[in-house]
Parts: structure tokens; C-alpha cells; sequence
């Protein structure tokens, strides 16, 4: 389904990110179907690689939203922005306590794009008071102005969607015929291993639960699912059945403070049946 046959990069790095995953996914993907739905968009891995004509990318992250909105509008003064960016310590620390909600949307999109291709291992993380607290990284020469992919980018954006939305409201949206990637946080595999603070509100199990629920009303109504989620027995636990099949995919872990944790784990491809 890619317009142009050749294959897009995400312009965001994300923890989970699904681009080296995505030739995994390949067998299980609809060849067809009428509109793509990605309520957690994250760096839209899986967007970019398809390329579908018609699309809705939704978060209720509003910075990541309107990072996509900067990009898709106002890709030229994005990138302006980021030309005039030096990579510093100290600019990168003023940019973290910057009141960025009230800007507008080019220099929400170059300040997100800067901070993630600047900080410590590309993570996107908020405190409570919604706050960028990722230290800066440890980049010689950090690529946070790559005018080519950005503008590759903001021309797949035209025409899609962009919505500030709980994925359960985004879902409940999607009418037959349609595909919708759920990418949410993940369960935990451990106690010490949860990484869910992308807003400032996290992803709870009762959240887990909604979103099994939304799955599972979607698939009943003809609209076809894919999930990915982590290979945690509470996972097993939420999607055995008829439902869904789990589909076991090999994934590296690229972010984690120990560098002897990031290699292969399995997580899982969950799909409507």
C-alpha cells in the first residue's frame, strides 16, 4: 500500500518503536482494508511503512499530536527551527523547562524533535506535573535536523487525521472494514521493568483492560485488529480465547539504563480473528 514504494523512516524515535519489527508483522496484516486507525501513534512505524490513503493517527498525548499537526502544516518552519538548534547541554536543559503548550505547533514539533533526538536514549518521558525529565545524551553528533525525512514525512501526512483522543473514543470510531494497530504501553514484564510515563498519567491494568474490551467489540463488528503488547502472563491472561490469536514476534529492547538488557525479547503480535 505504499504510495511510493519506497520505504519511509519515522522522523521520532519511541520507546517500542515498530520499524524493525514491521517485516514480522507482514504475514498478519490485512492487504485491504478501508481506513487505518493508530491510536497510539508513537513514531507511526507501522503508518509509514504502509502508507494507506486514508488514515486517523490519535494520542492523547497533546505534544505528540501536535508535533505530527507542526509537521504535516508547517514543515518549513520546523525545520528553520531546527537549523537554528545547536547541540548543547545547556540549550538542550532551557529547552526541557520551556512552557511549550502555550507555543504553536511548528515549535512544539521542532522542540519535541529536538529534545528526542538530543536526550538520553530518544526516550519521550513526563513527570506529574507533565514536565520533559530525560537527561541529556550523550550524542557526538545527533542528526535532529534530517531535512529529508522530515519532508518525506510531512508529505504522508497530508490529508491524515490528527486527533487528541482516548484510544477507547478513537476506536469506537472505526466502522467495519476498517484496521486498527493498538501499540499501547506495555505490560510490565517484571516489577522494576514498567515504563508507561508518555503522559503524565501512565497506563494502569484497568486501562489494559479497556482495551482489551475495545478489541474485542471491534472484532465482533467486523473491523479487523492488530495489538502489540509484551509477552507477560497478564497479557496471555487478558487475550486467550476465540477472540485473538498471540503470535510470537522476536524484538531487540533498544532502550534501557543497562546496556546488557537490551537485546532479544519476545513480545507479541495479538490478531483478531
Amino acid at each position: 500500500m505504499d504510495r511510493d514504494q519506497q520505504p519511509i523512516r519515522p522522523f521520532l524515535k519511541w520507546a517500542g518503536g515498530k520499524r524493525a519489527l514491521i517485516a514480522q508483522f507482514a504475514a498478519y496484516l490485512p492487504e485491504d482494508f478501508n481506513r487505518y486507525r493508530e491510536p497510539f501513534v508513537g513514531s507511526a512505524a507501522l503508518f509509514f511503512h504502509l502508507a494507506p490513503p486514508r488514515a486517523t493517527l490519535s494520542d492523547n498525548n497533546e505534544r505528540l499530536i501536535r508535533t505530527y499537526r507542526g509537521l504535516r502544516d508547517h514543515v518549513d518552519e520546523v525545520i528553520a527551527r531546527l537549523r537554528g538548534y545547536p547541540h548543547d547541554r545547556d540549550f538542550f536543559l532551557e529547552m526541557r523547562t520551556r512552557d511549550i503548550d502555550a507555543q504553536e505547533d511548528p515549535d512544539v514539533a521542532a522542540w519535541m524533535i529536538y529534545l528526542n533526538k538530543t536526550g538520553y536514549n530518544g526516550l519521550y518521558r513526563v513527570n506529574s506535573k507533565n514536565r520533559f525529565n530525560v537527561p541529556f545524551g550523550d550524542y557526538k553528533k545527533p542528526n535532529y535536523c534530517d531535512e529529508v525525512t522530515l519532508r518525506r514525512c510531512s508529505e504522508r501526512l497530508q490529508g491524515v487525521k490528527l486527533e487528541v483522543v482516548d484510544f477507547e473514543k478513537a476506536a469506537g470510531w472505526a466502522r467495519r472494514g476498517d484496521f486498527v494497530y493498538f501499540d499501547p504501553p506495555y505490560v510490565p514484564l517484571s516489577e522494576t521493568s514498567s515504563f508507561t510515563s508518555y503522559t503524565q498519567h501512565g497506563f494502569s491494568d484497568e486501562q489494559q483492560q479497556r482495551l482489551r474490551d475495545a478489541a474485542v467489540r471491534l472484532r465482533r463488528r467486523g473491523v479487523r485488529v492488530c495489538l502489540s503488547n509484551s509477552s507477560a502472563p497478564r497479557v496471555y491472561e487478558l487475550y486467550e480465547g476465540d477472540d485473538f490469536e498471540l503470535v510470537p514476534i522476536q524484538a531487540r529492547r533498544s532502550i534501557n539504563t543497562r546496556s546488557d538488557r537490551r537485546g532479544a525479547i519476545c513480545e507479541l503480535l495479538i490478531v483478531g480473528r
